[in-house]
């Protein structure tokens, strides 16, 4: 089995899933500033979360003393990050023959958002500015020397990031000359000597993709014809020429993952393509002949589009494919793999594993193990000496037994749809007693879902007896391109049925307090939010509105530069509002112009720094709720994006939450 991203994208489109602290003159503060509520009423609410718990809100939601361990190539250091008193998260070295251990990265204001191995000396890591998605590439020296921030431009986002095997190069893609669009570019990682590699001229018909092979040499792209046409070049090897060979709708896939350099074909690559099918599945396709080699796999139910290949040491083969079902699964192909996989699983039966680290030879590989109820464990697997041993446990505080279970669950939508989530249900329920409920829809919408596995949200509900219900509604993705096309202009009308259906499933199996029953969620889930106590306004007692979207007119106007290109696609997602009957539509599942439907209490909670969900979608709501007497505390921080990053604010958004449904669930 496999752990899989929690947090996924479409093929063409990143909407699923900021600059100043609070200390500044109002002035210069993002939104409103006289809006957020006052610490001492954020205190009140914190405040009636009371009982004798066991486990409190920073068991869950502090940040593990340390986490992200990675081999370096030659397999003799250790990187980390470790975290100090102050809650910083810097980046460690650890030689592994002499122990000796360097502070290579230190974070300072912003939070690494990633880091990695460049070659056995060099380190690259990301960030960016109170959450403003402005992605900065830096690279560092294992001792902590030759720092350079590799894309020094202000406004500009690093896209994709590849570091060329071997060499001192990596290739980038970023917004460097237009916002709107991308653009490759290669850099010399210790010197920052940057070179363009390809332009994307045309703003109505970008590039959105660009194919690379292992050495760093373009091998095609993809074109968005008018936000609505995907079309693949590739480059025929002999000629130099980029032809047309493929061309579909947006919402169809043809995707190159990556050059079988195990094959003696240039040509040849494997592909996820659900063209000639349903549900995506992954292929083995000669891309100058344009056909289809053969199919290497699919599922009947999930859509099928991860692959893992060896390195040079073992000509690249392929090791295993990947894919989301109730569970990660994993299906092993080499026989390298093979063994792994039969040695991971006896020793770790039921749970969710994944290699996530090795040196170049395979020789050391780092291995996460997890499940619905442990965050995660890392062990050193030695592949020579077929040895297991415990590396680092990241949430020890937790422990297993007391954890709550997530479950898979599946019904029928009011329309004769199969509808898939999962209900995090605490030992109350189990026992037979009727217990608080909070709905949990998604973000994105579109291509996103939720996932089985250790949620700290769930559990942390669970552990004040409260049950968590996620729904996979119509539009998510992993279910095939009919599944997800369903909710296609049905955000806030048929995906919100589902949600219901989900709840009154969840009702009749006997587990939940029809009574007692809160709906939270982000970005689209705090959308969703708003639309649950607008639509069925008697089901829930409360809400959580977290990031969200509650004007679609205003949120289609404050796009980042770099969705511009995507506004068709987006039409034919939520409501073309050029179009006079689904801008009528829009209006009315727009919640703020149906507050008047509002009953319940709500509780709004915003990143200011936010390039997705801009703060005046939450400004909005919380005028406008308390225009009409409602008292709406609304949560501020003003060095936040599109979700809380940072430990401290974290846990005051999971205490305040707590508080909310505690004060609203004991009325």
């Amino acid at each position: 089995m496999t752990l899989n991203s929690k947090i996924l994208t479409t093929a063409h489109i990143v909407i699923t899933a900021i600059m100043i602290n609070a200390q500044s003159s109002a002035s210069k503060l993002p939104g409103d500033s006289t809006l957020p509520s006052s610490k001492s009423s954020l205190e009140k609410l914190i405040s009636y979360d009371k009982g004798n718990f066991k486990y409190k809100v920073e068991d869950y939601f502090a940040r593990p003393k340390a986490s992200a361990f990675k081999i370096s190539p030659d397999g003799k250091y250790l990187s980390y990050k470790e975290k100090d008193q102050d809650k910083k998260n810097h980046v460690y070295v650890k030689d592994l023959s002499s122990g000796k251990i360097t502070k290579a990265i230190v974070e300072k204001d912003d939070l690494i958002k990633g880091y990695g191995w460049l070659n056995k000396k060099r380190l690259f890591y990301t960030q960016d500015k109170g959450g403003n998605e402005n992605i900065h590439l830096y690279a560092t020296d294992i001792d902590g020397k030759n720092q350079k921030d590799l894309t020094p431009f202000d406004g500009v986002k690093v896209q994709a990031i590849i570091p060329i095997k071997d060499t001192d190069f990596v290739v980038v893609t970023m917004n460097k000359n237009n916002k709107q669009i991308f653009e490759p570019f290669k850099i010399n990682f210790i010197t920052g000597e940057t070179t363009q590699l390809y332009e994307n001229k045309d703003v109505n018909s970008p590039i959105d993709d660009y194919i690379f092979d292992k050495d760093g040499n373009l091998r095609g792209y993809s074109i968005l014809e008018n936000g609505l046409t995907t079309k693949t070049y590739y480059k025929d090897l002999q000629t130099g020429k980029f032809n047309l060979i493929k061309s579909a709708d947006w919402s169809d896939t043809f995707g190159i993952i990556e050059f079988n350099e195990n094959s003696k074909n240039k040509d040849e690559a494997y592909v996820v393509t659900n063209l000639d099918s349903d549900k995506s599945r992954i292929v083995l396709y000669d891309l100058k002949k344009n056909a289809v080699i053969k199919e290497i796999y699919s599922n009947p139910v999930y859509d099928v589009s991860s692959i893992s290949t060896a390195g040079k040491n073992r000509n690249y083969e392929l090791d295993y494919i990947s894919y989301e079902g109730i569970k990660g699964e994993t299906v092993p192909v080499s026989q390298f793999y093979k063994e792994i996989d039969d040695r991971l699983k006896s020793q770790f039966k039921d749970k969710e594993f994944a290699i996530v680290s090795s040196d170049d030879n395979n020789d050391k590989l780092l291995v996460i193990v997890a499940s619905d109820k442990l965050y995660g464990t890392y062990y050193e697997y030695d592949t020579k000496k077929k040895e297991l041993k415990v590396l680092y446990n990241l949430m020890p505080q937790l422990k297993e037994e007391d954890m709550a279970e997530m479950r898979p669950i599946e019904f029928k939508s009011r329309d004769g749809m199969t509808i898939h989530g999962y209900i995090t249900l605490p030992k109350e329920a189990l026992e037979g007693k009727k217990v608080p409920l909070i709905v949990n829809p998604h973000g994105g919408p579109q291509g996103i879902r939720d996932s089985w596995g250790f949620n700290p949200e769930t559990q942390l509900f669970a552990s004040r007896g409260y049950a968590t219900l996620q729904v996979n509604f119509r539009i998510s993705g992993g279910y095939g391109k009919s599944f997800q096309k369903a909710g296609y202009k049905q955000i806030g009308r048929k995906a919100m049925d589902d949600v219901e259906d989900g709840v009154k499933y969840a009702i009749s199996q006997g587990w939940v307090d029809k009574d007692k029953i809160a709906i939270y969620g982000g970005s689209h889930g705090g959308y969703a939010t708003l639309m649950g106590l607008i639509k069925t306004p008697d089901l829930y007692a409360c809400g959580v509105d977290y990031v969200g979207v509650s004007n679609i007119f205003t949120f289609f106007d404050s796009f980042p530069e770099y969705w511009k290109p995507y506004k068709e696609m987006v039409k034919q997602i939520w409501y073309d509002l050029d179009n006079p009957e689904e801008a009528k539509i829009a209006k009315e599942v727009s919640p703020v112009y149906q507050i008047d439907k509002i009953k319940k209490p709500l509780f709004v909670v915003q990143g200011a720094n936010d390039p997705r969900v801009n703060i005046n979608e939450s400004d909005q709501i919380v005028k406008a709720m308390r225009a009409k007497g409602f008292e709406v505390p609304y949560l501020v921080k003003y060095d936040e994006g599109h979700g809380f990053g940072k430990e401290p604010n974290r846990i005051e958004l999971y205490k305040s939450m707590l508080g909310f449904f505690a004060e609203n669930f004991n009325k």
